[in-house]
């Protein structure tokens, strides 16, 4: 039977407004292909960022573009020609696997050439604040095993990093700083980090000015987040970070994304699997590449006022696999 693709945009309120150094945000706005073919229904989610030019009437309308290509049959690997790395081949690209999942009634792990999701430890994101706000917050969620502090450059980025430290002295943390620093500010705050026991700092310097990170000592490893969206930026990141984050939304859906998984892994850099703010329709998919992640951070639906339905089991950090009535 033809298959068929709708869009629809959704918004999903906050459960407090969540600041990064680009800004303040209170609700997610998202968008959701779904594909039927009349004996399956399957869905994808992308989340258009500002940060890559996404908005999410631009989205919506890249996304519908490919609605012939899709009733004519195509594959996952085929809509990489039709659509560029993004929000809006995201979801179209993650609808296509929960169908070929659903038709061949065999879960996609299993077809992408990954090993069995289980449950996982997720980082939770403090929101940008003031040192004394994210001290509090902190101490709200010291029993999570894996926090990841938002930084935002300037004068008390380093007293926000103490705080939360002091706040929560037994979690790991992550920094993140979102391009806002220089490389003089790198040069100043790295060992510092190192001292409060940081495991990962994430895009320190601006995406495409990151070229000082060649010549100046890495005390904490260091991730690429903007820097890295696909396999070809990698040959870009050597010498210059340790690990890469991994977002379907950046990569553009789960087929490039486990490629740039694999290709990261084999040449030894460390892996994140991280998200944009969603629901859990747009994490379930991140979470088959999972156990190929030395870090996860797939909180998104923890920091919503209320989640789709059926959403992800969470227990407290620990995030479960999907179950196919939500995805895949």
């Amino acid at each position: 039977m033809t298959r068929r693709l709708t869009i629809r945009r959704e918004s999903w309120p906050l459960a407090k407004p969540f600041t990064i150094s680009r800004g303040t945000k209170t609700h997610a706005e998202v968008v959701v292909a779904e594909i039927t073919d009349g004996a399956n229904h399957a869905r994808g989610e992308g989340v258009p960022y500002v940060r890559y030019g996404e908005t999410v009437d631009g989205v919506v309308a890249q996304a519908e573009s490919v609605a012939d290509a899709i009733a004519a049959g195509i594959e996952p690997r085929d809509l990489q020609a039709l659509l560029p790395p993004g929000a809006a081949r995201n979801a179209v690209d993650c609808a296509l696997w929960d169908l070929r999942a659903k038709s061949e009634l065999t879960p996609i792990w299993r077809l992408i050439g990954f090993d069995a999701p289980h449950p996982v430890v997720t980082a939770y994101t403090l929101s940008l604040d003031s040192p004394a706000a994210m001290a509090e917050t902190a101490a709200e969620n010291a029993f999570r095993p894996l926090l990841k502090l938002k930084l935002g450059g300037g004068s008390e980025d380093l007293e926000r990093v103490r705080a939360v430290r002091a706040g929560a002295p037994k979690s790991r943390l992550i920094v993140d700083a979102n391009e806002a620093w220089s490389p003089e500010d790198f040069a100043a705050l790295a060992p510092a980090l190192a001292e409060l026991g940081v495991a990962l700092l994430e895009q320190p310097l601006p995406a495409g000015k990151d070229e000082a990170l060649a010549h100046l000592p890495r005390p904490v490893p260091v991730c690429a987040d903007e820097s890295c969206h696909v396999v070809a930026d990698l040959d870009r990141l050597a010498g210059r970070y340790d690990a890469v984050n991994v977002k379907l939304d950046k990569a553009g859906g789960l087929t490039e994304a486990a490629a740039l998984v694999k290709e990261a892994k084999g040449r030894g850099l460390r892996v994140m699997i991280g998200c944009m703010v969603g629901t859990s329709l747009a994490m379930a998919p991140a979470l088959v590449l999972a156990s190929e992640a030395d870090f996860v951070d797939l909180d998104g639906p923890l920091l919503l006022a209320r989640d789709r339905q059926p959403g992800l089991r969470y227990e407290g950090s620990t995030v479960f696999p999907p179950k196919p009535n939500l995805w895949g």
